[in-house]
């Protein structure tokens, strides 16, 4: 998945400094669409939420974004493992980005209002690959559920 994104951003985005994304905001941007599309139900406000944080987090136009979550969308089920995403955040974020991660995380997964079991689950997930304290993966949830 993560080379189809990558081809995806090196066809799309073009950045004034001829820098291409990095794998780690790559990694970010799968993570975040993997939760949205976990549950199988693409809410509108999920949507949004993703859309919002993808706009912040990569600096690309809605088009880019709604064609990247297409992209994703179909690639989800090629992704035989989390690992190779938090790799790559393992690689390159500090504590603070992979918290700020676990919070976009959480954010999508209760943008609809709703906490699906598959949504907590897969965010436990990439929280043990993360090496995140569990103490830290309940504050984000709490925090990210009294934002919502």
């Amino acid at each position: 998945m993560i080379n189809k994104i990558k081809a995806f951003f090196n066809k799309n985005v073009v950045e004034a400094d001829d820098n291409t994304l990095t794998t780690e905001q790559l990694a970010t941007a799968a993570l975040l669409i993997e939760v949205m599309v976990i549950d199988g139900n693409l809410d509108e406000q999920e949507l949004q939420s993703i859309s919002g944080t993808l706009s912040e987090m990569l600096d690309i136009s809605s088009e880019q974004i709604d064609e990247l979550i297409l992209l994703s969308r179909d690639e989800v089920a090629e992704a035989t493992s989390l690992y190779q995403f938090t790799r790559e955040i393992n690689a390159h974020y500090d504590h603070d980005k992979k918290m700020a991660l676990m919070m976009a995380m959480w954010r999508v997964a209760f943008a609809d209002g709703h906490l699906d079991k598959h949504e907590e689950g897969i965010i436990r997930r990439v929280a043990d690959l993360l090496h995140i304290l569990h103490s830290d993966f309940i504050r984000c949830k709490l925090a990210a559920k009294n934002q919502s």
